[in-house]
């Protein structure tokens, strides 16, 4: 639930299912952020002894997400190096939100840059390039292409982009094709179409 959740908010999602493959997926990827949960499957492991080796190797902020709520379970994450701790059942925007706060606080919020096609976009420094021509993009429409180009093929509705950018839905979708409009045109001039209509629902970013 939570790998299709965190997909559709745009984040890139690896999973595991026991204590050695959290710390072998970790070591490989080293993710911005890790949510672990106490109960892990298959080795008898907890997940705090995973918390404590992930904290030995690296300072990602890690959230601990997991039923045991009494106090001494909370103060035991804290003490094996958890950044946050969150009790079932949640809300999943409780969650973001909790995620958003430990990104911004540790300097991830960014998430580096991000490489598709030939396009380069570098959100720590906002700055997005074609092939070696940099692109002179408005705030908005650097944001309009980074939702799109982070999951390529995926269907956006012009509501969603409403919300997800603007941050309301019940304004005029006219606002987002002429955005959309306006970044392809400066895409276009360096290469060939990437934004493309699916018509009567909204847009993708396909190479």
């Amino acid at each position: 639930m939570l790998d299709i959740a965190l997909s559709h908010e745009g984040y890139v999602v690896h999973t595991a299912s026991d204590s050695d493959g959290a710390v072998k997926t970790a070591d490989a990827v080293r993710p911005d952020l890790v949510i672990l949960d106490v109960q892990l499957n298959g080795d008898g492991i907890d997940g705090f002894h995973v918390g404590r080796t992930l904290r030995s190797r690296s300072d990602v902020p890690i959230l601990f997400c997991t039923a045991a709520g009494a106090v001494e379970d909370r103060l035991a994450g804290f003490g094996v190096g958890a950044d946050d701790y969150v009790i079932k059942p949640f809300a999943v925007s409780e969650l973001l939100a909790r995620m958003q706060a430990l990104l911004r606080r540790a300097g991830r919020t960014g998430g580096g840059s991000l490489h598709i096609a030939d396009v380069v976009l570098d959100e720590r420094a906002h700055v997005a390039r074609r092939g070696d021509i940099e692109l002179d993009f408005t705030p908005l429409e650097f944001s309009l292409l980074s939702v799109l180009a982070k999951q390529p093929g995926r269907v956006f509705a012009k509501q969603e982009l409403l919300a997800r950018i603007w941050g309301f839905e019940g304004y005029d979708v006219n606002v987002v094709e002429r955005h959309v409009s306006d970044l392809r045109a400066k895409l276009e001039a360096h290469g060939p179409r990437l934004i493309w209509t699916v018509r009567g629902i909204g847009y993708t970013f396909r190479v």
